[in-house]
């Protein structure tokens, strides 16, 4: 069989198998899946990270109350990731010096038990990726923190005139509006074949993924409880040991 067809059937079987798990999906299941899958895409912002960073960024700037609103509006899903992503660069227009500064004096703040928990993955073959809303500059000392590769890091990318002026933000990444990270899970489903991905997140944004494209999707609450994630996740967590300790099942288990 040619890989082109084989990865065909791949996508096929996934795709029944996806909306099967949909209308019988429980916590048990999600729980077998974590512990068996092998591509785990995370959140970074208050999920990875116990802030925004575009928020932080945005009091660095001065901005930060109304630039905080906006991002609780995307989050909730009141407006469009888009829409939401353009009202905040509009008004803080950053320069690309300002964004360097920003970036030295703002180190990331880990969630507790998230880097213990990215080893574990990566210790029992599995591949780690980070897809944010937020910006790729921004990311990169984090993605080095974790022992992430530049190119498993999906994010925005801030444009900037021959000045440093800021000019915009790149609109082709998936991640800059609603529905980029579904995309962005095809685009691994794609490359991956018939991987197991599961999808760990916060917001909105993160819950698009299931059931249509993620195999699983883990609400996370432990710095941010949003209703509506809390409310339609199969799983949620609170903690990261929670998810640690399931995988250590999975080794007594023999599943990894």
């Amino acid at each position: 069989m040619s890989s082109q067809l084989m990865r065909l059937v791949c996508r096929n079987t996934s795709g029944f198998l996806r909306k099967l798990r949909s209308r019988m999906s429980t916590e048990e299941e999600t729980r077998q899946l974590w512990r068996s899958c092998d591509v785990v895409c995370f959140d970074v912002d208050s999920t990875v990270c116990t802030d925004e960073a575009i928020d932080e960024f945005a009091k660095f700037l001065g901005h930060g109350e109304k630039v905080a609103e906006l991002t609780k509006n995307a989050m909730t899903g009141i407006v469009s990731y888009r829409v939401a992503l353009q009202q905040r660069l509009n008004l803080m227009r950053p320069t690309r010096d300002q964004l360097q500064e920003f970036i030295q004096v703002h180190p990331p703040s880990l969630t507790p038990g998230i880097k213990e928990l990215i080893s574990l993955l990566q210790s029992k073959k599995v591949a780690v990726y980070l897809v944010s809303g937020g910006f790729k500059e921004i990311l990169q000392p984090l993605a080095h923190m974790l022992n992430v590769p530049n190119e498993n890091v999906f994010a925005n990318k801030l444009l900037f005139d021959e000045q440093g002026v800021y000019v915009g933000f790149d609109e082709s990444e998936p991640t800059s509006e609603s529905g980029g990270k579904p995309r962005v899970i095809e685009q691994l489903r794609e490359r991956l074949s018939c991987a197991t991905i599961v999808m760990v997140g916060d917001g909105a944004t993160d819950l698009e993924t299931f059931p249509n494209h993620a195999d699983a999707f883990i609400g996370f609450g432990g710095n941010q409880i949003r209703a509506k994630v809390k409310n339609e996740s199969k799983w949620f967590v609170t903690d990261f040991q929670e998810m640690i300790k399931e995988l250590g099942q999975a080794v007594r288990c023999g599943t990894l």
